[in-house]
Parts: C-alpha cells; sequence; structure tokens
C-alpha cells in the first residue's frame, strides 16, 4: 500500500514544502530461475521476474485551473543482492559493472507540467518505441516470458543504450481527443558542437484506444557513434473478448551496417480464478539467424499488492551461435534464464516468484 510522507507541520508553515503530496511506493519481486541449454545450465536467485523491484518517489502539486506540477524518481533494486542499477547519463553506455550500484534514480528520474493542453515531461523516461514493446507483451518485458522480439531488438537499440529508457530528453504527451493521442520525444548525447551527435535521438508514438480495441505504432531513431544509426519501428494491437485478451506486435530493428532484424509477438491472457493465465509465442529474424520462443505462464493474486507467479518458456536457434563463442556478436543468444545452447540448439527457462508492492 502506497505511503503518504507528511511534511513537518513547522517547516510546510514557512513555506519550504510547497507541494501537496509526497508519496513513497514501490515493489520487492523475488524469482527463482532455472535455465538450461545442451552447453551448460543455470539456477540462481534474481529479482523482477513479474515486476521491476524499485524504490519510486512521486510529488504532485495541485496549481489550480487544472494546472498540476509533479516529479517522479524512480530507482531499479536488485533485491537479490541489495545493490542498486547503474544508470546512462547520455545515452552512450553505463558503468561496466551494471548490475552492483548504490541506490541510483535510473528508471525514472522527471519533472512534468500538465493540463488540458497535454503533458510535458524533461528527464529520463521511457522510450514511446519501448513501451509499444511494454504494453501489448502478456508478458511485459520482465522474466524469461519476454518476446524473442523485444530481446533481438535490444542488440541494436542497447547499442545507443535507448533500447528502454533515454536520459536527458524532452517529452510531449497529447491529450487523448476521439480515442487518439501522441508522445513526442527527443533526447541529447550532450556533446559539443565539434564533436557529434551520439546518444541523441527522438522517437514517436500514436495510439488509438475505443471500447475493446487498442492501437499503437511507434518510431525511433538514434546516434549511437561510430557511423552507427539505430532505429526501430513497431506496430501492434490489442483487442478485449472478455473472456479473453488477445495481443501481438511486429517490430523492425535497424543499425547501420548490419542486417535488420524482424519480429514478431502474439498472445494474450485469460482470467483463471484469481489469477491469471498468459501465453505468448514470438520470433526473431536477423537475415542470417532466427530463434522463435513459447511461453506459457500463471499470475496468482493473493492480494491487492501481492502476486504469486510461475512462468515456462521453450527457445528455438536457427543459426544462432553461442553466447559464449568469440565470433558471437549480433547473431547470438544467451538462451533462457543464462542456460547456454550450442548452435541451433534449444534452451529452456523456468520462473517461480513472489512479488510484493507497497
Amino acid at each position: 500500500m502506497k505511503k503518504t510522507l507528511v511534511a513537518l507541520a513547522a517547516l510546510a508553515a514557512t513555506g519550504v514544502f510547497a507541494q501537496s503530496s509526497v508519496t513513497l511506493s514501490g515493489t520487492v519481486d523475488a524469482t527463482v530461475t532455472y535455465g538450461s541449454g545442451d552447453v551448460a545450465n543455470k539456477t540462481a536467485l534474481t529479482g523482477s521476474g513479474l515486476n521491476s523491484s524499485e524504490f519510486r518517489f512521486t510529488a504532485v502539486e495541485d496549481l489550480g485551473g487544472g494546472l498540476k506540477a509533479s516529479a517522479v524518481l524512480a530507482a531499479g533494486i536488485n533485491n537479490d543482492d541489495g545493490t542498486g542499477s547503474y544508470t546512462s547519463t547520455n545515452n552512450q553506455g553505463k558503468t561496466p559493472n551494471a548490475n552492483a550500484g548504490g541506490l541510483m534514480f535510473n528508471r525514472l528520474s522527471l519533472v512534468k507540467l500538465s493540463g488540458s493542453f497535454g503533458e510535458i515531461k524533461l528527464g529520463r523516461d521511457y522510450t514511446p518505441t519501448f513501451w509499444t514493446e511494454a504494453v501489448y507483451d502478456p508478458f511485459g518485458i520482465n522474466g524469461v516470458g519476454t518476446s524473442r522480439a523485444f530481446a533481438g531488438g535490444a542488440a541494436y537499440t542497447g547499442t545507443g543504450n535507448w533500447a528502454v529508457r533515454a536520459s536527458n530528453s524532452l517529452g510531449y504527451v497529447s491529450p487523448t481527443m476521439g480515442g487518439f493521442n501522441v508522445w513526442v520525444q527527443t533526447f541529447m548525447g550532450e556533446n559539443t558542437s565539434n564533436l557529434n551527435d551520439t546518444g541523441s535521438g527522438t522517437s514517436f508514438q500514436a495510439n488509438y484506444g475505443a471500447g475493446p480495441l487498442n492501437l499503437s505504432a511507434a518510431y525511433g531513431k538514434a546516434n549511437a557513434g561510430a557511423g552507427l544509426d539505430s532505429e526501430v519501428s513497431n506496430f501492434a494491437a490489442a483487442y478485449d473478448f472478455k473472456s479473453f485478451v488477445l495481443q501481438g506486435y511486429v517490430q523492425k530493428n535497424k543499425l547501420t551496417g548490419q542486417h535488420d532484424i524482424d519480429g514478431y509477438l502474439v498472445g494474450g491472457s485469460v482470467p483463471m480464478g484469481a489469477g491469471l493465465i498468459r501465453a505468448s509465442f514470438s520470433n526473431t529474424d536477423n537475415g542470417t539467424a532466427k530463434t522463435s520462443q513459447f511461453a506459457l505462464g500463471y499470475v496468482y493474486k493473493m492480494s491487492k499488492t501481492v502476486e504469486l507467479y510461475g512462468t515456462f518458456a521453450s527457445l528455438n536457434n536457427e543459426g544462432y551461435a553461442n553466447a559464449a563463442s568469440a565470433t558471437c556478436t549480433v547473431s547470438c543468444t544467451p538462451g533462457l534464464n543464462s542456460g547456454l545452447p550450442s548452435l541451433n540448439g534449444s534452451s529452456t527457462g523456468i520462473d517461480i516468484g513472489f512479488s510484493k508492492k507497497f
């Protein structure tokens, strides 16, 4: 349950705290994972198998006339070992030991101004192209069931470290009219003008939602440095049949000098008892190698804030090299949950986890 931090009365009286509310919230999600392959297997305790583990502050002030100012600071946490997650300060790379940081607001660090005109956002934010992937995958972007379309495309968008979020971004989200709205974002690598635009880019998403139908289309492009441009475009759809939801998306990723990566996902969810059955089939093809994956899982809601879950996934490779191979570049896969398959090998993965929100 979210808890509101009440400002000290003496300080509030002096005007030090002007915001209407400051809320602390978060999620701790622990997952026992198992990955198998014909080269190696691995068992581990990780986090964020269902929901991303995080620690979040949200401040909101009502300015009157429908105008609101807000700030969001969200820090990713690795609850299996107590460390925080590092961030990319300029969309050009992360600290080498990316899983052993202190508390950093790597997930979100934003100030926002919203009203009848829409919403203006400044800071570190999700990219519109990523949001399409996250919303229309039954497994989101967490856990072993995450689609191959997302995992494969990250090989290119991750080159510029904008696969998921962009630092130094300016964004605008329009109000929804007739079911339509748009989200436009630009982000900066913050290099001097005599150098280059590495780490800079733009991203755009158009959405439609009316009744049971939802549609999204997005495009983004960024300078990945060394003469490389990284691009991603996707289209997604979902339809709620009441007894089940059918959803999916198609995606194309481009990187200068490399084969295009084409991916797709088809999946859905079915309410079952106090929980939800999730399933998907996804594929990625970079022109020389292919990977297909089937995933099936169940989420059991013990309460509004507590969930138990289990996911099984099976992956098949055609032409992908072992991730441990010295020749492995973009035509490689680590398998599922770090189980290592050989060339043209298969891999399976299992997640069993427990998520608590507060």
